[in-house]
């Protein structure tokens, strides 16, 4: 590693605050609100094209932050106002970010051809190592919600010296059985391609209450989202298989993610189960679960007030501060404030220090070593 040069991030300008409702009916501020900083890409993978935004250079050993979007979505309606919020910015000048959009997803994108095969979640996984490799990461941490979320988690288990960390939202980790399938089937002859999409985004209630937030997304995935390529993107989705994994422990030759992992969900969100059900099937000693007490079904863009352990909070402040934490966890930004919350240690293993941009030890392997300082992967939130 002493070869390596360390590339240096450009000059960032300050991100954005979080958009407001009436921005995200914008659809032209909404779309736009990124900073200049960012490149697009179009790479080239064993199944077809991947759309790529990227900020910043690889610096020396550091990962990248690697995002994949929900479906119904694209990384700008998915992640710009988590990664546009002030309190982003102390991470993500720390770190290169690249956002993927799942394939004919993006703004502008052209409709697939007739008789087009959309890949498979497990295809849609393995195209990312192309990522990996034109960029030259030597490892991401990924953010997914969602469909994206499940793509990321089996990048993990397919790839899992290419990922230090993840942090999946919403992720259902079963695959459709024969009445969640025909269910699907028959919301798709009653309703709409969008309000289909936006039960699986939004809590029962949110939907019922039709928020502003619910009608500006309802407005967004009409209209900015290749409808077309939505629907093989869903249907591809709702086909998935279970993800296969296991605690360590519970069954022989157990499956599981080796890397750190932070599962977030709201306890009125529409994939609450699926979290808990994947919650159950990790490695409790390097999984952090974060439930937001009275919170919609996308963390990552509401601004209404939620509690964690009592605590009232707004998002995505909190998220974003969870997620400042869970960096620390494997030994990245030791600096970073923590202004509002509090945590305690529950589990740890070991790690290499990491503000010269090395790689933590701890985040891929479960055995300890003496001399090297400790990592917490289980977090209490607290006033």
């Amino acid at each position: 590693m002493a070869g390596l040069q360390e590339l240096r991030f450009p000059e960032e300008k300050p991100l954005l605050r979080g958009l407001d409702v009436t921005e995200l009916e914008n659809s032209d501020n909404f779309l736009l609100a990124e900073d200049t900083d960012w490149k697009e890409h179009d790479i080239d993978t064993p199944y077809g094209l991947l759309h790529v935004v990227i900020r910043g250079s690889p610096k020396g050993n550091r990962p990248a932050i690697l995002t994949y979007h929900d479906v119904g979505l694209n990384h700008k309606l998915c992640f710009n106002t988590f990664f546009n919020f002030e309190d982003m910015q102390e991470i993500t000048k720390h770190f290169v970010v690249c956002h993927v959009d799942a394939p004919g997803q993006q703004v502008g994108a052209s409709q697939f051809p007739q008789g087009y095969q959309f890949p498979s979640m497990e295809q849609l996984a393995a195209m990312l190592p192309s990522v990996v490799q034109h960029f030259g990461f030597k490892y991401v941490i990924g953010i997914g919600v969602g469909a994206g979320a499940y793509v990321l988690a089996k990048f993990a288990l397919i790839f899992p010296d290419l990922v230090e960390g993840l942090v999946l939202m919403n992720i259902d980790p079963n695959g459709k059985g024969w009445i969640d399938w025909a269910a699907t089937k028959l919301s798709g002859l009653t309703s709409t391609l969008p309000d289909t999409v936006l039960s699986h985004l939004f809590s029962q209630e949110e939907l019922v209450s039709n928020t502003e937030l619910v009608q500006s997304y309802r407005q967004q995935i009409g209209n900015v989202v290749n409808q077309a390529n939505l629907q093989l993107f869903w249907n591809m989705y709702n086909s998935r298989r279970d993800l296969d994994i296991n605690r360590p422990g519970t069954v022989p030759n157990a499956k599981t993610l080796r890397c750190p992992v932070m599962l977030v969900v709201g306890d009125n969100a529409p994939a609450e189960d699926g979290v808990v059900d994947c919650n159950s099937k990790l490695d409790p000693t390097t999984t952090t679960f974060l439930k937001m007490a009275d919170s919609g079904g996308l963390p990552q863009v509401t601004q209404a007030p939620i509690k964690v352990s009592a605590c009232p909070f707004l998002q995505p402040g909190k998220l974003t501060e969870a997620f400042k934490y869970f960096l620390q966890g494997m030994g990245y930004m030791p600096s970073a404030s923590m202004t509002r919350l509090t945590h305690s240690r529950t589990a740890s293993l070991t790690s290499a220090g990491s503000v010269d941009g090395s790689r933590p030890q701890a985040c891929t392997h479960s055995e300890s070593s003496e001399g090297l300082g400790q990592v917490n992967h289980t977090m209490e939130v607290s006033c």
